[in-house]
């Protein structure tokens, strides 16, 4: 879990909120090739980095050493996560949405339900 604040707020949360991207850091996070933001040349998403690190608990210096990722990496993946709540939001949504037309488009045989997600 990560460490909170008096106000609530994660540490990197504060951390993020007081960072502003420049262009040239901007470069590390793309939409290119994948449906949602993700690391320039890898297949992992900002969202899924989000969750490793800031749900899961995962230290940013694992994630990073998991994924072959630079720690600078993994920062500005939580930062752009931070800086773009609408986004997120919207891709959150896109994914769930996908997930459920795909649940429903499996036939499955007469009285075999899928467990609840």
């Amino acid at each position: 879990m990560s460490a909170v604040d008096p106000t609530g707020r994660t540490l990197f949360a504060q951390w993020a909120v007081s960072v502003r991207m420049s262009e040239a850091d901007s470069r590390r996070i793309s939409r290119e090739l994948l449906a949602e933001p993700h690391v320039v040349g890898r297949r992992i998403s900002v969202r899924q980095i989000h969750a490793l690190v800031e749900e899961r608990g995962e230290p940013p210096e694992v994630v990073a050493d998991r994924y072959d990722l630079d720690i600078a990496d993994v920062y500005h993946a939580l930062a752009y996560y931070h800086d773009h709540p609408r986004e997120m939001r919207n891709v959150r949504a896109e994914r769930d949405d996908a997930i459920g037309a795909f649940r429903e488009s499996i036939e499955r045989p007469e009285g075999v339900e899928p467990d609840p997600a």
